[in-house]
């Protein structure tokens, strides 16, 4: 970009259970700001678990969220577009529908990202905003979407930017996915939890040491994305989300326990009503803790650091920067 331009970029993250917009700018010191945010649960992985086929419903709800998001990218002026699609895009037929409505809508290519690469931009958004208190610490971030979980450990340079990864992985395993292969009961049964359990267990099982958690006993893994966000909301009793808050709070192991076993406790109907749970997440936000609890378990940490960013920032820190070479 050219001094004393103020270029707007936009990024989309077509994730498995929501959808999310970034809009954004740089500041006078280089740094991204956001201008507006926002997150639709349109539950795009709706069965894919079981046909590996786009639902025309969950195409629907999706394609109506990009249509609201394409009047929002052009009441904002933006200049530049980015839009990716992860699991449920990877696992799935039905996505060059998608792909031709956002072609439409933004004149752009949908990018259906590899777990690597969501792994990586994972990292790097997630430490947008916390980054300047850990630089050249290595760290571990881990992503619970509705059909996959990443978990990337790796390093920051002084400027925020990836300095280097030293591991990354992507499981097949997120609240959607896992809420519909065992969850039957309402609320879920003390079987249904286990089962839900055996099959983390199973999947993590050697994540302590690929990751080197046991040589970084002291290391506290940071947490992405809608499952931990809103949990975080709900152990701060949150009527109203508030990024700010969210955004770098520490939330300790048994207190995540205790909200988890909490909401397991209750009918969806009272659940849907707990303050700092959004009504459209309710009936995967046990499996989702459960994901959580499993990673921090086999992490052996005692607390995590709530990130309220992702790889809508990751793809923005690198949109932007491609575009201020335009």
């Amino acid at each position: 970009m050219t001094e004393g331009r103020t270029d707007r970029i936009a990024t989309i993250d077509i994730g498995t259970n929501t959808v999310l917009l970034l809009v954004a700018e740089r500041t006078g010191n280089g740094s991204l700001r956001a201008v507006e945010e926002h997150a639709t649960i349109t539950r795009l992985g709706q069965g894919v678990d079981e046909t590996r086929t786009l639902h025309p419903d969950a195409i629907a709800r999706t394609g109506a969220c990009l249509d609201a998001y394409g009047a929002i990218v052009k009441r904002l002026g933006v200049t530049h577009v980015a839009v990716v699609g992860t699991s449920a895009m990877r696992d799935a037929r039905g996505s060059e529908v998608i792909a031709e409505h956002i072609r439409k809508t933004f004149g752009v290519e949908l990018r259906v990202i590899g777990g690597d690469e969501e792994a990586e931009l994972t990292f790097a958004g997630a430490l947008v905003g916390l980054a300047e208190a850990v630089p050249g610490q290595e760290l571990v971030v881990f992503d619970i979407g509705g059909g996959s979980t990443e978990v990337v450990r790796g390093t920051l340079d002084d400027t925020g930017a990836v300095r280097s990864i030293g591991y990354k992985k992507s499981f097949d395993v997120g609240s959607v996915r896992l809420t519909e292969r065992h969850v039957r009961s309402d609320p879920p049964s003390a079987g249904e939890l286990d089962a839900i359990r055996a099959q983390l267990h199973a999947t993590f099982s050697t994540l302590a040491g690929d990751v080197g958690a046991h040589a970084r006993p002291a290391m506290v893994p940071i947490g992405i994305a809608g499952t931990v966000t809103t949990l975080a909301a709900v152990a701060m009793k949150m009527e109203t989300y508030d990024a700010t808050r969210v955004h770098g709070h520490h939330l300790t192991t048994r207190a995540l326990r205790g909200v988890v076993e909490h909401l397991a406790s209750l009918p969806l109907a009272v659940r849907r009503e707990v303050p700092g749970l959004e009504p459209k997440r309710a009936d995967v936000i046990v499996a989702g803790g459960l994901v959580a609890l499993a990673l921090l378990e086999h992490l052996g940490a005692e607390s995590l650091v709530i990130s309220d960013r992702g790889v809508r920032w990751g793809l923005a820190v690198a949109l932007s920067r491609s575009a201020a070479t335009l």
